[in-house]
């Protein structure tokens, strides 16, 4: 269990180091056909955004996990340190409940655009929806976890 869920988490990171690299051939060569030859690649900007979209919500999974997003600790470590882990518990239920919003709605979302095809690329407009729905239930399962051990899924690969 614990290897599938490293092969996880390094997948992820690859597939967000690809869509950053994708996403920065796609606007620098726009950018090159644009200005240096009076044309483009019409689709990638629509590629572009929706690799914007998964890049972000995917990271946002990604820092929940290895406890890199903005926290301000300093007042209840100093004020309050016997009720520390019982605030962090607190924390985490806080973005269950609003992870759980971000899924009940980009998941209603994703059912109702998936007949909404992109003139340009060809793709349903439900996938920049899905990336919620992806990214909701992996940090569902992180809070889930951290509100019963908030020290699990603690990483060893920081850099």
């Amino acid at each position: 269990m614990l290897n599938a869920l490293k092969w996880l988490w390094k997948s992820l990171d690859l597939i967000m180091t690809v869509l950053l690299v994708v996403m920065m051939t796609l606007v620098f060569t726009n950018v090159i056909l644009r200005y240096g030859f009076s044309s483009g690649l019409r689709p990638s900007v629509e590629l572009s955004r929706l690799g914007f979209v998964w890049l972000s919500m995917l990271g946002a999974a990604v820092v929940l996990r290895r406890k890199e997003h903005l926290a301000v600790t300093e007042i209840s470590e100093r004020l309050f340190p016997r009720f520390v882990p019982f605030l962090r518990r607190l924390s985490y239920v806080v973005i269950l409940v609003a992870v759980l919003m971000l899924l009940q709605g980009s998941f209603n979302q994703m059912n109702k655009n998936w007949g909404n095809v992109s003139q340009l690329t060809g793709l349903p407009s439900a996938l920049f929806y899905l990336a919620g729905v992806v990214s909701a239930v992996l940090m569902t399962g992180i809070a889930l976890v951290r509100i019963i051990n908030p020290d699990a899924l603690s990483t060893g690969d920081k850099k």
